[in-house]
Formats: structure tokens, sequence, C-alpha cells
């Protein structure tokens, strides 16, 4: 059985958090060196926190030697990874060039049209419209995203997703933004009414799939947001690595395989049905995949852990976001029970860094290791190799 709430939680073996969003609160960022937590994944949103998310890296980045470093034995300074990335709930504000003749800007004309096109039901409230935030093109984003990946070479790229669920606010009202919190960073929700309309699913697709190719293409990890789409997800990330499957041997081919063991050529492996080594490069899938707050069935758990997958997804939960039964036996729990081992990692996904992201990230470890029936020090220790594994690749 796992142990319980009373016994003194071992910080002290390194606790990860796949998922945050420290560089909404910036006044707490400077608490980061005094965290219990070992690193910080910081994930980037919208148009106003990549290059916030960048300069914390700067200030508070892990380095390559800290990763080299098998005691993780390094500065409490160096306490986070980025990750860059533009959230579904701001798919609506990136324009196609392609579909403007290319252009870095859209006219008041223009801008009406491409908010009509990508935001259901269709508006017809042209002042709505207009005061919605300028749609930068994505081709930029996409570049700007590049060059950050090159820039810290440990970064993965998130926040991404799709959501069907989630409605887009209201502008601020000249009243409202004199009273708006200074405190936080700009862009978010903050109270706002919500509006009545949604992201249409292809755009928001469309915006998923070049950053999932992006990954692909710098051998990067994800961080993938999915409500109430889980099936789209799959098929959205599925779709990527279409044709590049890997092969599972049938029984036959096994026997076979194991009649010549021997065997050391590639094409004898290839026939035997054994898999041939990967190397790392470009590819139009991601290498690897965290699905932050899991909160899908068990059964899309078995998908995206088919053999067949050549992506290796890992499944992130919270005590923020998902909805944990009082009996023990709800839909995350069953969820979490069908995620291998070597593939669950914990998250608090707040939006403040400090004190309270690490009792979040306590009591996710403690919820995990009780669903999974880990004893403590066993699961934390589980949590930081599948971690180190999922941001990096290898433990």
């Amino acid at each position: 059985m796992a142990e319980g709430g009373n016994i003194n939680f071992p910080w002290h073996l390194g606790v990860f958090d796949a998922h945050c969003h420290p560089t909404d609160t910036l006044a707490k960022l400077q608490s980061l060196p005094t965290m219990r937590a070992k690193v910080l994944t910081v994930m980037a949103t919208r148009a106003q926190d990549q290059e916030l998310v960048a300069k914390a890296a700067d200030e508070y980045g892990v380095t390559q030697s800290d990763f080299d470093d098998a005691e993780m034995d390094w500065s409490k300074e160096h306490k986070m990874i980025p990750a860059f990335g533009w959230h579904p709930w701001f798919s609506h504000q990136m324009f196609d060039e392609a579909e403007y003749d290319e252009a870095s800007s859209l006219t008041p004309e223009q801008k009406v049209a491409h908010y009509q096109s990508v935001l259901s039901p269709k508006s017809e409230d042209r002042d709505f419209l207009l005061a919605l935030p300028d749609p930068r093109p994505f081709g930029d984003f996409l570049g700007q995203t590049r060059e950050y990946l090159t820039r810290y070479p440990m970064a993965l790229i998130g926040e991404v997703g799709i959501d069907r669920s989630f409605r887009i606010p209201e502008a601020w009202l000249p009243e409202q933004t004199d009273d708006r919190d200074e405190s936080l960073t700009p862009g978010g929700r903050e109270g706002r009414k919500l509006s009545p309309y949604r992201v249409s699913l292809e755009h928001q697709r469309k915006v998923l799939t070049a950053q999932l190719r992006l990954a692909g293409e710098m051998q990067r990890a994800v961080s993938v947001h999915g409500v109430a789409a889980h099936g789209v997800v799959y098929e959205t990330l599925a779709a990527t690595w279409k044709g590049n499957e890997k092969h599972v041997p049938s029984k036959r081919e096994r026997r076979k395989a194991e009649a010549a063991a021997n065997a050391k050529a590639n094409s004898e492996a290839q026939e035997t049905g054994d898999e041939v080594p990967q190397h790392a490069g470009p590819k139009p899938y991601p290498p690897r995949i965290c699905l932050h707050s899991y909160s899908g069935p068990a059964e899309t758990v078995k998908q995206y852990i088919a053999p067949s997958a050549p992506c290796e997804v890992f499944f992130s939960f919270s005590t923020t976001i998902n909805a944990w039964s009082d009996s023990g036996d709800g839909k995350v729990e069953a969820a979490l029970r069908m995620v291998p081992d070597d593939r669950v990692l914990v998250e608090s996904d707040l939006h403040t860094a400090g004190d309270r992201m690490d009792e979040y990230l306590e009591a996710g470890v403690r919820k995990i290791c009780e669903v999974k029936g880990w004893q403590l020090e066993e699961g934390v220790k589980q949590l930081g190799r599948n971690w180190r594994r999922f941001a990096f690749g290898k433990e």
C-alpha cells in the first residue's frame, strides 16, 4: 500500500513539475530558488508570455552541465526548463498567411473576415470582432519558436492542443482596463465574461499540427492540452506519425526471430520483424508527448501506448485540474491505473511559483502513489526517472 500523508515528504529525491505557468504571476517568479521542487517545466501559451518564459530561462534555466550531473547536485538557481507554444485558447489569434497573399498583418476588413472564418457561430458583430487582438501570421510565430528552441537546446514545445469546450472572452471594456490586476501577465481571461464563440476544431487542428511538425523537425518533446476532444487529439497526433508506425511482429515472425537470434544485419532484422534501431533526426512527429492533466478515458490510454506508436506518450496528473473521486474508483483513477508505471508524470498546472506550487506537487505525488499502490519514495524516484526521459529522452 502507498504511504499516508503523515510521512515526511522526500523532496531530496527530486520532484519534477511536468507542466506549470509561473510567468503568469511575475511577482512570484523570484521565489523559484526557494522552492522544494527540483525542476519546473514552464509553459508559454500566447503572445504576451513567450519572451517572459525565455527571460525566466535565462535567469533560472537548467543547463546541459546540470543535466549531465548524475547526482543532480546543482545550484538552486537552476530550477526550470522552458517550453514555447501557442495554446488552443488563443489559436484564433493566428492567421494563415497563405490565405491572405502572404500578408504580415491584416486590414480591418481582413481581420473581420479572419475571425468570422475561425469562430463558431459566425459573428456579424463587427465591433466585437474588431475589438479582438490583431491576429498575427502563424509563420512568424513558428519562426520565432524555432529561434527559441535553437537558443535553448533543452526547451520543449508547449502548451499546445485542442479544446472543444472553451469560449473566448469578451474584449476588455475601458473601465475594466483600469481595474485589471497588474500582477498578472496580460492576455488571460482575468475574470472577463465569456462570449458565445468557440474556435473551430479545423483551425485548432491546423495550429496544433504545425507545432507538432516543428517538434518533430527539432526533435523536442511536447506538452499537449486536450479538453472534451480526446478522440480529436488522438487523431491529430496519430496523423503526424501515419506511415511511420512501428512494425509489430506476428507470432510466426517472432518464432522466426527467435530462431535467428544471432543474426546481426539490419536486413535480417527487418525480415524477422525485429525493430531496427531508430536514429535521432527530423521526423514528421514529436519524439515524446505529454498529455497534461489527462482527463480522457482509460480506453484511450490503450491507443496511445500501442506497440505500433512510434512516439512515446506520457500522461501527467494534477490535483488542480483532474477530478479525483472520493471513492478512488473514478474515471481519472481508472486512466492512471491503465498508464504504464514508466509513463506517469506529476504536474501542478499552477499560475504562480512558491509554496503553493510545492503543496500542489506534493498532493499530486501522494495521490498518484495512492492510486498506483507505490511506496512514497519509490513513487518519487519513478516519477523523476519518467520526467527526465520525457523531457530529454534519457533518464
